[in-house]
């Protein structure tokens, strides 16, 4: 009897072994086919550009490697962010605020097929601080239309106080109204003193901010026309009867613009000392629109021109 019990408590404890064999076997067989399929899955959705970072989450690696200390990269028609570097860190925006007066004189100035005059009293500040300016004579009547491609394009001073003047009767006055818009956009880090970007510790924003201006700014589709411009020659005038023609200061950097799946359609570049290079640009690759902002990149006017080597870098990565 005491026999029996023995063998049949080994046949039961052989049992048990067996069975805890084949639960880990089983266990081991489901990791496996859940791992295969995860595998399978993240191949797939590669090919597919489901699991791109640019697509489908924030990536900071992919920006690690520009000379811009601050960026931000996103799709136009959905304003999601594809990318971010130091997005809002406060930075100088040098002429990268010539956007927002573009954006005010167009929203302001009912036919911008009138004359304004750009006036003479502004021209020696301008000079003093050494302003970008489009070619615009002290006194000259121009165009609206010529002011805002001066103002987009070369980056012209002149024009922006011109229209500052024509719409607000004072750049002071002209201000308020760009920090008002500012605060309508949802610009929280963004604050104007001047209506060109010349450099003022009290003039900042971050390049979230200006993303958001630019992205604003493209729903007309007169900013459009004029920021996807490489050159304008403008109508005469008494100080150039036969017109003349200023290029974009980005477009004038590039040999080429396209970018691997398609190219940079248009941007506005800015420089100042504490600034460094800035870029806001737009950009379409296999049919999608994409903004970048850029700001901080060494260099200066006389050095390579690196902010501009970053969007192509940028947008080339998408394309890939």
């Amino acid at each position: 009897m005491e026999k029996r019990e023995k063998t049949a408590k080994r046949m039961t404890n052989r049992q048990r072994r067996r069975r805890q064999r084949r639960r880990r076997i089983l266990a081991a067989v489901m990791l496996s086919v859940v791992l295969l399929g995860f595998s399978a899955y993240f191949v797939l959705g590669q090919d597919k550009g489901e699991m791109s970072s640019w697509t489908e989450q924030t990536d900071t690696e992919s920006l690690k490697g520009i000379n811009s200390r601050n960026a931000i990269l996103e799709e136009l028609k959905t304003g999601k962010i594809l990318a971010d570097k130091g997005a809002d860190d406060r930075i100088y925006p040098a002429s990268l605020t010539k956007i927002m007066t573009a954006v005010l004189a167009i929203e302001n100035i009912p036919d911008l097929k009138e004359s304004i005059t750009v006036p003479e009293s502004i021209f020696p500040g301008l000079y003093a601080e050494g302003a970008s300016m489009a070619g615009f004579c002290p006194g000259e009547e121009a165009v609206g239309t010529d002011l805002l491609y001066g103002v987009l394009l070369p980056s012209g001073a002149e024009c922006c106080l011109a229209f500052a003047d024509r719409i607000a009767g004072s750049e002071e006055d002209f201000v308020k109204m760009m920090n008002d818009k500012a605060g309508e956009l949802g610009m929280e880090h963004t604050h104007f003193t001047n209506s060109t970007g010349l450099q003022d510790e009290n003039h900042y924003s971050t390049v979230r901010d200006i993303s958001v201006l630019l992205r604003y700014a493209l729903e007309s589709d007169t900013f459009r026309r004029v920021f996807t411009s490489s050159s304008h020659s403008t109508n005469p005038s008494a100080c150039h009867p036969d017109g003349f023609t200023f290029v974009s200061t980005m477009f004038r950097e590039m040999n080429s613009a396209a970018v691997s799946g398609g190219e940079i359609l248009g941007g506005k570049t800015g420089y100042t000392k504490d600034a460094g290079l800035c870029l806001a640009s737009l950009a379409v690759i296999d049919g999608k629109e994409y903004i970048l902002v850029t700001a901080h990149a060494r260099g200066d006017h006389e050095t390579k021109q690196y902010h501009v080597e970053d969007a192509v870098k940028i947008y080339s990565q998408i394309g890939k």
